[in-house]
């Protein structure tokens, strides 16, 4: 299906409430629009070996944090890159600050000066565009979903600097249906692949369909573990959904399933970018 708008979307739900399922389905069902990860972009710069990711690559690895401004800068340059949003600010053309892999101390050196100069620039402190915000490019083709940023109502403020989202989706499941899922999952984890018990259960008991190799259950697919990780999220996402309600751009949607939930969100991204 075509959009006739542009849409610049975030979804926000608990682990487990079906996030990735509901992505995979929008991006099939209108090609124009494509998916942003903060985390495939951070992971892409820890791959090239750029100054940048040699910097976070320690803090990923021991699941630290990366500091938001540097998230902001990816998410931004990304954009700027893909012709999505203009500036004539000349950081705006920096992209990942690629380098070859380091080789030696003056190497070493080289990539730390660069990276405190990237750190530095006025966009760093401030916005990614100087003192004027940026243009938006409002065709279709430049739709996207924005994934693992922002999590926190501070992070949405500056994200809003660098480009106007205009629909957060709330995705609402209870919590005790989420746990019977989290229970009843089990994965592959050299391919990723994940089946249920309950909907989506391997041809073999405890095998993978296509390696017949053993699955297994996940370290954090524990009720106490998820009962804290759903605490952390409600006390972050409350803010955050409350600015963008505040914006206008909020809609929840509450189902049982993955499956009672998609043609809801379908039929609301039709409304507002299609019809």
């Amino acid at each position: 299906m075509r959009l006739q708008r542009a849409a610049r979307v975030i979804l926000v739900g608990a682990p487990g409430v079906g996030k990735g399922t509901q992505s995979e389905r929008l991006l099939h069902r209108f090609p124009q629009l494509s998916s942003i990860s903060s985390g495939d972009l951070l992971r892409h710069n820890v791959k090239q070996r750029t100054p940048l990711g040699i910097k976070v690559e320690s803090t990923m690895k021991t699941g630290g944090l990366v500091p938001d401004d540097l998230i902001l800068r990816l998410i931004s340059n990304e954009l700027n890159q893909r012709g999505w949003i203009y500036a004539d600010h000349p950081s705006a053309t920096v992209l990942t600050l690629a380098a070859s892999a380091v080789g030696d101390a003056q190497q070493h050196q080289q990539n730390d000066t660069e990276l405190s100069a990237f750190l530095s620039s006025p966009a760093h402190a401030r916005r990614d565009f100087g003192a004027q915000p940026p243009q938006i490019n409002d065709d279709p083709s430049a739709s996207f979903l924005l994934d693992g940023f922002p999590r926190t109502a501070a992070q949405a403020e500056r994200l809003d600097d660098i480009v106007p989202i205009n629909l957060v989706v709330s995705l609402r499941t209870p919590l005790a249906v989420i746990m019977e899922r989290i229970s009843g999952r089990w994965v592959h984890e050299p391919s990723g692949r994940v089946y249920n018990t309950s909907f989506n259960a391997p041809r073999v008991p405890g095998r993978d369909d296509e390696t017949g190799e053993p699955l297994v259950r996940r370290a954090d697919d524990s009720e106490e573990v998820y009962r804290a990780r759903w605490k952390k999220f409600a006390e972050t996402s409350e803010p955050l959904l409350e600015h963008y309600a505040k914006k206008g751009v909020l809609w929840e949607v509450e189902g049982l399933s993955s499956d009672e939930i998609s043609p809801k969100l379908f039929g609301e991204f039709e409304k507002r970018f299609v019809g």
